[in-house]
């Protein structure tokens, strides 16, 4: 299950009251270094902005490909940890404006993850250290450790045993032999 709070509004929907819950002005600086972030093609200055200006925590030698995007509203909310890939047009999400409500949740990846191209996270998951998600994949509940989740809905493709097991003899992946 996400790890959401809820917040009810009433008379219009949830989005006609987003400058109520989140400043214009905060939104409008967020999606300025957002959208220079999304093109640069220089990881350590990306990190740098996102840590900078936008008080993501963002681990060292962590990677951020083309055009991901990042919650334009609370990207504070957000953290990575070290030597992660977030792929290509992935979208990381840490709000959801409703018709009745709104809710806002933190995203927690781990380390040495690595997150597939055209990937949605929702908010309030966390995906484990060494977790491997699949291209394409909308992720809508957390991520085990070391497991390789995939599709919509997302589901685990293999544990973390079984990716062992598949990688033992891998001459990149596999356990250093003494």
């Amino acid at each position: 299950m996400r790890r959401t709070d809820r917040y009810p509004v009433e008379g219009a929907n949830s989005l006609w009251h987003v400058y109520k819950t989140v400043p214009f002005w905060k939104v409008v600086k967020n999606f300025v270094v957002i959208q220079l972030a999304r093109y640069t093609p220089f990881l350590g200055m990306k990190n740098w902005l996102y840590r900078t200006f936008l008080r993501m925590k963002v681990g060292d030698e962590t990677s951020f490909a083309l055009m991901v995007m990042l919650d334009v509203m609370f990207p504070e909310k957000i953290s990575v940890g070290r030597n992660t890939v977030i792929g290509y047009n992935t979208t990381i999400l840490a709000h959801e404006y409703l018709i009745k409500e709104y809710r806002l949740g933190n995203v927690e990846i781990g380390s040495e993850v690595m997150i597939g191209a055209n990937t949605t996270i929702l908010p309030g998951v966390s995906i484990g250290d060494g977790a491997i998600v699949s291209a394409g994949t909308l992720v809508h509940k957390d991520v085990p450790p070391g497991s390789f989740v995939g599709g919509n809905p997302m589901r685990v493709i293999y544990t973390k045993e079984e990716m062992a097991k598949r990688w033992a003899d891998d001459p990149i992946y596999g356990e250093e032999k003494a």
